[in-house]
């Protein structure tokens, strides 16, 4: 029988599997060590590898971002913890213009083999400045690797890739599938970057989902089977790179397309996908490109109110039924 752990148990066991296995790989960030991170994913890192690998930061994060990429040039594996996506602004500088550049401006003399993992989500509560989903701010920047689970199985198969990369990772976790519990194996895997999950089969339509999505798309692909309509689900895994072949196989299948992101809609990562599969299959659809997104509005700090900006399997349905 395959064991359950949670995400956040998955990762954990990634960041100690790699550390066990190599000893060029710390971890850095805001209370990662003493009170083993605010979400409790590098929790007993400290007590087993030491102060010297687990580093508990200053409140700056252009600063350790600065010093972990620092590390990494210099020969270091560094897993970066950034508490919120959100301020990943803090540290834009350092993620853009350097970790993303080093290794094309240096002729590829140099490598920054650095993980940003950072947690993404909305409608807790938290407000519009704790609560963004910030994938689409990078997927304008060359040099970087995105990777956005949807499962503890995949999380921990990511992870261990991300730090195994000699490219610059951000590593979003989504803060609603935290506590969600799924098999993962307990030898060793890791999941190569750039290849999709299709997490349900179907004939009638491709529903392209991100990261906390996914789970909202599989479930409104058993309601729809109810109403004999069967949708098929894929999970990109990673958005840069993007396994577009895959879905640009479903849809010349399925012939229609719909996506799913709880980022704002305006250029949105359902919108790069849409545009892509314009350009490879445009004559395959039957119907219109659907996006099903967030508003395009700040996430209030109200809890109903922000649990309103978050896509739900009904608004799924719902497209899906329009489309058809």
């Amino acid at each position: 029988m395959v064991r359950e752990l949670s995400m956040v148990e998955a990762l954990r066991e990634a960041l100690a599997e790699e550390m066990r296995r190599d000893s060029s790989v710390i971890v850095m960030g805001e209370d990662v060590g003493v009170l083993g991170g605010i979400y409790r994913v590098t929790q007993g890192l400290l007590e087993e590898f030491g102060p010297e690998r687990v580093r508990d930061t200053p409140i700056s994060e252009e600063g350790f971002m600065g010093a972990a990429i620092g590390a990494a040039v210099t020969g270091l594996r560094p897993v970066v913890e950034i508490m919120y996506a959100d301020f990943l602004a803090n540290c834009m500088n350092q993620i853009v213009n350097f970790a993303a550049k080093m290794r094309y401006c240096s002729g590829g003399q140099l490598r920054v083999p650095v993980v940003v993992r950072t947690m993404v989500g909305h409608g807790r509560g938290h407000g519009g400045d704790h609560s963004q989903v910030p994938m689409t701010w990078f997927m304008n920047i060359p040099g970087l690797r995105l990777v956005a689970p949807s499962t503890p199985h995949d999380a921990k198969g990511l992870l261990k890739t991300a730090i195994r990369d000699d490219s610059p990772v951000l590593f979003f976790e989504p803060h609603l599938l935290y506590r969600v519990r799924g098999p993962v194996p307990e030898e060793e895997y890791t999941i190569p970057f750039g290849r999709a999950d299709i997490k349900r089969r179907g004939e009638d339509v491709t529903i392209v989902a991100v990261s906390a999505m996914v789970p909202r798309a599989v479930e409104a692909h058993e309601r729809l089977r109810e109403e004999g309509i069967t949708a098929e689900v894929i999970d990109p895994r990673t958005l840069n790179p993007l396994d577009i072949e895959t879905i640009v196989e479903s849809v010349k299948r399925t012939n229609r397309l719909i996506t799913v992101e709880y980022s704002p809609k305006t250029g949105g990562v359902g919108a790069e996908i849409a545009a892509l599969v314009v350009e490879r299959a445009f004559d395959y659809l039957d119907a219109p490109i659907t996006r099903v997104a967030a508003p395009d509005v700040p996430v209030p700090v109200s809890p109903p109110l922000g649990r309103m900006t978050v896509p739900t399997v009904e608004e799924i349905v719902e497209a899906v039924e329009a489309l058809l």
